[in-house]
């Protein structure tokens, strides 16, 4: 499938750019702009990602980047990374630049852009996958194959857990099967592994080119 026919639905697409701009607009350079409870929150989950084993001098590609906030992360944690974030929202991206000057940001989805594969090290992607687009989960498989295109070393990404959370109560939010995720995911490469124990409804999964 041609990558521009892989993105998202136009309609979709500029819905979630709005409600970032209007997010943006209430709360400012904060985790709140992102839909995020709190800076502890986006620590833990910036842990877990890179715990697939980032390490200094390796490319990192960060799939709906926001901020850039996990390289501000990265680099407290003493690993710094060459770090390329990309985000749907232009007005997220441009905020995030005017705090991090010179920092590689992007706007745009992934399917903007033409690398070639395995550009990067690792691609990662935390919370993005989360908005429910009333597809049953196509978008987020096309991701999830293109962000392994994109690796040398694997993919760390992040979702809520549907075990964990009452459908009524999610809104425009979606949770997903860890157990049906990770089987789509070992059929991409068998070295595959989820985790749980971090956060009582949220799963990451690694995957790692063997």
């Amino acid at each position: 499938m041609p990558l521009a026919s892989a993105g998202m639905n136009p309609l979709q697409r500029q819905r979630l750019i709005e409600r970032h701009r209007d997010s943006l607009d209430m709360h400012g350079y904060s985790p709140d702009a992102l839909f995020w409870s709190s800076r502890g929150l986006q620590k833990v989950l910036f842990r877990v990602l890179a715990e697939i084993g980032v390490s200094t001098g390796d490319s990192l590609l960060d799939v709906g980047c926001g901020f850039g906030d996990l390289h501000s992360w990265l680099r407290g944690s003493g690993k710094a990374v060459d770090y390329t974030g990309i985000d749907l929202s232009p007005d997220i991206i441009a905020a995030g630049a005017r705090m991090n000057p010179g920092l590689r940001l992007l706007s745009g989805e992934l399917f903007d852009f033409d690398w070639s594969p395995q550009t990067f090290d690792w691609v990662v992607l935390s919370g993005t996958l989360n908005w429910d687009l009333g597809d049953d989960g196509e978008y987020t498989r096309r991701v999830i194959r293109r962000m392994f295109q994109l690796c040398r070393q694997g993919v760390a990404f992040n979702m809520l857990n549907v075990r964990r959370f009452d459908a009524a109560v999610l809104g425009d939010m979606k949770a997903h099967d860890p157990v049906a995720v990770l089987d789509f995911c070992r059929a991409i490469s068998p070295d595959c592994y989820c985790r749980n124990d971090y956060l009582p409804d949220d799963f990451t999964i690694y995957i790692r080119r063997t």
